[in-house]
């Protein structure tokens, strides 16, 4: 077979194609088309095939790029698909919404070497969209069936990715979520323009086909007890999130019209399901018609300005107080942002909200980056006499997320947290203080990515998985031992 792959030098990087920005910016439809056949195979034969493959390492997941990437380049894509899901639950999902451009993309070799990186996350995306199409994507099967359950609290991706793992070895699992969808913010905080809710209803369908039970619009810590469900339960897993929203205390901040990121981006999103949202109707969750200036550096602030852009806004700015090579959020978003419109307005800090009864304006000051602080970013100075007004008739806050007070939401005061908040957990097992009961996901790590809560309900449901075959294997264990 002739060599396919190291192709780098002779062949261009390419994406798949985007829609025009002035066609896209009127709907919420999925920005980039799918790379065809000929296109994935030539890309994929761009890899040089790396005797140290730094994507791989770069991935959370530590998914195997290099190997079905010259499988996409043979066209052997069954035996790819087989490759990039055996360390991904959803890397359809995973090659839509990660930050490429942070990790794998953002580490490949011959990028650094100037040649444009290889396009993983496309590529990712189109072996298993056509997987799903030739029906290689089944549900999981265990080879036995166990009679120890495991309640899952979350199906966020954390919780979805545990209980697909659980449920491959036999456990009864029981996952509970306390919206009426299964899916986290996968299909609530993450606009369709970036992943359409279809893609994460077949996953949800999937594992309702492999046998995991899903129980929507329970309340854990309300009507359901964390002590309940331990009862009912062999083991736990908490996979809540991180959904406290960050605030900003400044002079004018309860005015109306200044919203958190998140009741603004679930409000659009239920929309598009088709679900009726009384704020959005009234306007004071819809941007269509407003200025708008959305308070934030992060991919949650991208997701925002975007969806204003979609909704009608007049105009949409962007108010942060680093500069663009310090922002958190992936360059590529903010890219596709500035494509369809949006404005940003770099080293600036909100200092009050202006108005009467509902907000007019943000008065900002200019920000000045000083040395670098402990984490090697540089920290951000006030420029004394710098101020100015962006007008606003909506202001969104999209600022980070903390945990919810869970001790106290669970009725469990023993379940220890950290300092921040978070649940505190054994770093080698991933168990809380009470016996059983596992974390994973944010509400241990504290905000971070979609690929970090898969990575995170992987490890749990294996951690959960030794501490069930102690519990009931000890006597064997310490005879093998």
């Amino acid at each position: 077979m002739a060599q396919k792959m190291l192709k780098f030098v002779d062949t261009e990087k390419r994406m798949p194609d985007k829609r025009p920005a002035e066609l896209r910016r009127h709907d919420f439809d999925e920005i980039y088309a799918r790379f065809e056949k000929a296109g994935a195979e030539q890309q994929s034969g761009r890899c040089s095939q790396c005797g140290v493959p730094y994507c791989q390492i770069h991935c959370p997941l530590q998914n195997n790029i290099p190997d079905w990437l010259k499988l996409t380049a043979e066209g052997r894509l069954e035996e790819a698909y087989e490759v990039s899901s055996a360390t991904s639950n959803m890397p359809e999902i995973c090659g839509r919404i990660c930050p490429q451009d942070r990790l794998c993309e953002g580490n490949c070799t011959i990028e650094q070497s100037t040649h444009g990186t290889v396009t993983i996350g496309a590529i990712e995306k189109y072996i298993t969209d056509t997987a799903w199409e030739l029906g290689w994507v089944k549900p999981v099967r265990p080879s036995r069936e166990r009679s120890q359950s495991v309640g899952i609290i979350g199906g966020g991706p954390g919780g979805m990715a545990a209980a697909e793992q659980l449920r491959a070895l036999g456990y009864q699992v029981h996952l509970y979520d306390r919206y009426d969808r299964i899916g986290g913010l996968l299909v609530y905080g993450i606009p369709g323009f970036k992943l359409e809710k279809d893609i994460v209803e077949r996953r949800v369908r999937l594992l309702a086909e492999a046998g995991v039970h899903l129980h929507t619009g329970v309340d854990v810590g309300g009507a359901l007890t964390l002590a309940e469900l331990r009862r009912r339960h062999d083991a736990i897993l908490i996979a809540t999130g991180v959904y406290k929203a960050r605030d900003l205390k400044a002079p004018g901040s309860g005015l109306g019209n200044i919203v958190g990121a998140l009741d603004y981006l679930t409000a659009s999103n239920r929309v598009g399901l088709g679900d009726t949202v009384p704020a959005f109707e009234t306007g004071a969750l819809n941007a269509a018609g407003k200025r708008v200036v959305v308070i934030g550096g992060g991919d949650t602030a991208m997701d925002c300005v975007r969806t204003a852009v979609r909704q009608g806004a007049v105009s949409v700015q962007c108010l942060y107080r680093r500069n663009r090579a310090n922002m958190p959020g992936s360059q590529r978003e903010v890219h596709n942002a500035e494509e369809e419109g949006v404005q940003f307005v770099w080293q600036a800090a909100p200092e009050a909200f202006l108005g009467d009864r509902v907000v007019t304006g943000v008065r900002a000051l200019r920000i000045h980056l000083g040395v670098a602080d402990a984490t090697g970013r540089q920290s951000p100075q006030v420029i004394e006499g710098s101020d100015f007004v962006l007008e606003a008739d909506l202001v969104i806050k999209a600022l980070g997320f903390d945990p919810e007070d869970l001790p106290t939401l669970f009725d469990a005061p023993d379940l220890t947290v950290t300092r921040w908040g978070t649940v505190k957990v054994n770093p080698r097992t991933l168990m809380t203080a009470l016996d059983g009961v596992f974390a994973a996901g944010d509400i241990v790590r504290g905000a971070s990515l979609v690929v970090w809560a898969i990575r995170d309900g992987r490890d749990a449901a294996q951690h959960i998985h030794d501490y069930l075959g102690h519990a009931t294997g000890a006597a064997s264990t310490l005879a093998a031992e």
